[in-house]
């Protein structure tokens, strides 16, 4: 069957599809593995072999998230891998290369990420108001379901009046906030407050290998500034695409484009 089980006897399913060059994906807050549908099945009709994880349902911090993602390369005897995380899973991606190195890893793509610090401080005045990030924990605590499905219109981005974003069919939307709905609700409420407070500007150094940032600048989640942008400046050398028009769902509003643009950059 297709689990590993971790240092905590926690058992974690994956989707492992097709062959060649690993590429692991890391979800996204509230997401699983099967977010990734369009990117792995074209990308492991490319010769890749494509695999994605479920994240625990338990265990919030990042330190746990990225020994998780180790136990995964380490269990599958998995090297030269190019990791691809969106959202949260950008971070855990962050934590895992300054807790575990590079040795498995030869490539990272970050999409939309979160890193390197969403909460304000004294020495994070661009960040976002503790209380702000705190109000929507409460707001989602009282009403989850309307929560994240209202939330859908920022996510896509959609009635955007920016030019460039794409067309997302009713039935993609409503498939989405199933899979967010589906997810456990501590675990959506943990990983939400440990993604806002966790500071992981210490960790960008650890990116030492070829990085690609790509960030959409209708991103009301994650915005451009605050997140895409400042992660490529910490990251010496990397490479930062910027989509007109895109919000943060961009994995599935632009996935042609960014599919694309994941070949290109395994290839190199």
């Amino acid at each position: 069957m297709p689990f590993i089980e971790t240092n905590d006897h926690t058992s974690l399913y994956y989707r492992d599809w097709g062959t060649g060059i690993p590429v692991v994906f890391v979800s996204a807050w509230a997401l699983s593995s099967p977010m990734w549908e369009y990117q792995m099945l074209h990308l492991s009709n490319q010769g890749l072999r494509c695999i994605a994880y479920d994240r625990r349902g338990h265990g919030y911090e990042f330190d746990t998230l990225a020994d998780d993602l180790a136990t995964l390369l380490s269990q599958l005897d998995l090297r030269e891998v190019t990791l691809v995380g969106h959202s949260m899973g950008c971070a855990e991606i962050a934590r895992y290369l300054s807790r575990h190195g590079t040795s498995r890893v030869v490539r990272v793509a970050l999409i939309s990420p979160i890193t390197p610090f969403l909460m304000k401080t004294a020495d994070n005045p661009e960040g976002a108001p503790k209380v702000y990030l705190d109000s929507h924990i409460t707001q989602m605590s009282a009403d989850r379901p309307h929560y994240m499905t209202s939330g859908s219109i920022k996510f896509f981005g959609l009635g955007s009046a920016w030019p460039g974003s794409e067309v997302l069919s009713p039935e993609m939307e409503q498939w989405v906030i199933r899979l967010i709905l589906d997810c456990s609700p501590k675990a959506t409420f943990e990983c939400r407050r440990a993604m806002n407070e966790t500071d992981f500007r210490p960790d960008m150094h650890a990116f030492t290998v070829p990085s690609l940032i790509i960030h959409g600048n209708n991103d009301q989640s994650a915005p451009l500034e605050l997140c895409g942008r400042r992660t490529a400046q910490a990251i010496l050398g990397s490479e930062f695409k910027i989509y007109g028009g895109a919000a943060h769902g961009l994995i599935f509003t632009h996935k042609d484009r960014l599919t694309s643009n994941l070949v290109a950059f395994i290839h190199d």
